[in-house]
């Protein structure tokens, strides 16, 4: 299962139609998703504040400023198409 991260912050409504985007592609496909408010934290602030909204799949940026719904689409199914399949149980 792929992991996403959203950077966000309060009052950017980049971030609020990202979120939408996201939520949307998450319920098709179904990863986890983390959604991050880099309001107050020095650290996040230093590195995201000038590209939020930014979305991490697996820890690799893949999207800044802006979230295409179609692109964002493809770029999961190509981490999880990717990643190794745990084997069935046998009965």
């Amino acid at each position: 299962m792929a992991a996403m991260t959203l950077y966000t912050a309060e009052g950017c409504s980049l971030c609020e139609r990202a979120l939408e985007v996201v939520r949307g592609v998450r319920d098709e496909l179904g990863f986890e998703l983390a959604v991050v408010d880099i309001g107050g934290v020095a650290e996040l602030e230093t590195r995201y504040r000038e590209l939020i909204p930014v979305v991490e799949i697996d820890g690799e940026r893949a999207f800044t400023y802006f979230v295409d719904e179609n692109a964002l689409r493809r770029a999961c199914l190509a981490v999880l198409s990717a990643k190794p399949r745990e084997p069935l149980a046998e009965s």
